[in-house]
C-alpha cells in the first residue's frame, strides 16, 4: 500500500487532525471546511479522503447524530459462558443492527465486574424498550446476566486519534467539561426524511465539493429547503459531527496501526458528585468518551465512565494515574476505579429508525 494512504503521512496528518473530530454540527460544505482548517486546497483534501478511504484506512466518512436525542441507549455489558462468547459477538456485530460497539473486555486482576466480558452499545427506536430489547438478545445468544447502563450525562465525545497522538500526559481543556443531557426529542416526518438522507455513510464517488446535493435529491426535496431542515436539527442538538473515522481497531493492509490498546476506565463516586466527577474527568484529552452511568454493585457502584484509545499500554495508564490525581486535587472522593481492556472489537453506526426496528423484529422472531 502506497504511504499516501496511511495515517501517518504528513499532508493526511493534517487533514485527520481535523476531519475526525473538529467538523461540529450540520456544515453546508464539510470538505471545504476540513480544507480551510486544515490548510490544504479543497481538490488534496478530497482526493487524499478518497484514497484512504478506498485503502481501508478510513473505514467511514458520515454525518454523525447525537442519537441519545433520538433513541434510548445503554452500555450494556453482558456476562456469558465462554463457551459461547464468540458466537455472541458475531449475533450482536452482524444481525442486530441496533448494537454498535461489540467489543470482549478483560481485566487485569479478577476484581468486580471481570465476568462481564462482552460489552455492547444499543440504540432502541422510540417506541421500543431497552429492557425488552436486552432480553431478547439474551434469549439469542444464551447470556447469563446483562447489566444496562443507560447515558445519564455525557461529558466528552469524539474520536481524533491522529491528534491525540501529539498529547503530553494529563492534557487537559482550560476548564471543565459540560455535561450534555440526554433527553429525547420527538421530529416530524420531514425531520426524519431529512435525517435519514443525512446519517447514510459516503459511498466513494459522493467525496466530492457538493455532498449534500445527492442527499436532497433522495429526500425529494429542494437543496435549500433540505439546509434549513438540517440546520434546525441542528439547532435541536441533534446532529453530532462531520467525521472521517479511521480504522483504528485493525491494523491496515501494510500492518500500521492507528491504536492498539482501549481502555475503559471506571470511576465510583458517592452520590450527587457524578456531575463535578464527570465534568473533571471529561476535560482530559485522552478520552474519547465520558459519560455518567450507573454501573451497580457488580461493578462497585461504577458511575462514571471513560474510554481512551492508544498504541501504548502503560501510556493509557499513566493518563488513567493523571486523571485520578485530578480527580484527588479536586477534592472529588473516590471509592473504586478500575480499568476494563478492550480486546476482539468491532464498530458500527447503531439503526434508530423505528421501521427499520419493526421489520427486525419480524425477522428475528
Amino acid at each position: 500500500m502506497s504511504s499516501i494512504t496511511e495515517h501517518t503521512d504528513v499532508i493526511n496528518a493534517r487533514i485527520l487532525a481535523v476531519s475526525e473530530d473538529k467538523i461540529q454540527g450540520f456544515v453546508r460544505g464539510p470538505f471545504a471546511r476540513i480544507a480551510e482548517l486544515s490548510g490544504l486546497p479543497e481538490h488534496l483534501v478530497l482526493e487524499r479522503i478518497r484514497s484512504m478511504l478506498a485503502a481501508g484506512t478510513i473505514r467511514r466518512v458520515r454525518q454523525t447524530l447525537l442519537a441519545t436525542s433520538l433513541a434510548q441507549g445503554a452500555l450494556v455489558a453482558w456476562k456469558i459462558s465462554p463457551q459461547r462468547l464468540d458466537a455472541a459477538f458475531d449475533f450482536m456485530f452482524r444481525q442486530d443492527p441496533f448494537s454498535g460497539h461489540v467489543v470482549i473486555r478483560s481485566t487485569d486482576t479478577n476484581t468486580a465486574g471481570s465476568e462481564y466480558r462482552l460489552w455492547t452499545t444499543i440504540k432502541v427506536p422510540q417506541g421500543f424498550t431497552l429492557e425488552e430489547h436486552a432480553e431478547l438478545l439474551r434469549d439469542k445468544v444464551g447470556a447469563e446476566k446483562v447489566v444496562l447502563m443507560p447515558a445519564k450525562g455525557i461529558f466528552a465525545l469524539g474520536v481524533g486519534h491522529v491528534r491525540r497522538k501529539t498529547l503530553a500526559c494529563g492534557d487537559k481543556a482550560s476548564a471543565p467539561a459540560e455535561m450534555l443531557k440526554t433527553e429525547l426529542v420527538e421530529l416530524s416526518s420531514l425531520e426524519w426524511r431529512v435525517l435519514l438522507a443525512l446519517k447514510r455513510e459516503f459511498a466513494l464517488e459522493e467525496i466530492q465539493p457538493h455532498p449534500w446535493v445527492q442527499r436532497a435529491h433522495e429526500a425529494d426535496l429542494p437543496l435549500e429547503v433540505f439546509f434549513e431542515v438540517a440546520e434546525a436539527l441542528n439547532e435541536k442538538k441533534i446532529i453530532g459531527r462531520f467525521s472521517t473515522f479511521l480504522e483504528h481497531v485493525k491494523p491496515s493492509a501494510s500492518g500500521v496501526r492507528v491504536t492498539r490498546f482501549n481502555g475503559l476506565f471506571h470511576w465510583a463516586v458517592a452520590p450527587g458528585w457524578e456531575h463535578k466527577a464527570g465534568s473533571e474527568v471529561g476535560r482530559h484529552e485522552i478520552l474519547t468518551h465520558c459519560y455518567w452511568r450507573e454501573a451497580g454493585p457488580e461493578f462497585g457502584n461504577v458511575n462514571v465512565m471513560a474510554v481512551a484509545h492508544g498504541t501504548d499500554k502503560n501510556w493509557l495508564l499513566e493518563n488513567k494515574q493523571a486523571i485520578d490525581k485530578h480527580l484527588q486535587a479536586c477534592g472529588i472522593p473516590t471509592t473504586y476505579t478500575n480499568v476494563f481492556w478492550g480486546g476482539r472489537s468491532e464498530i458500527k453506526p447503531s439503526e434508530i429508525s423505528p421501521l427499520v426496528y419493526q421489520d427486525w423484529l419480524k425477522s428475528i422472531r
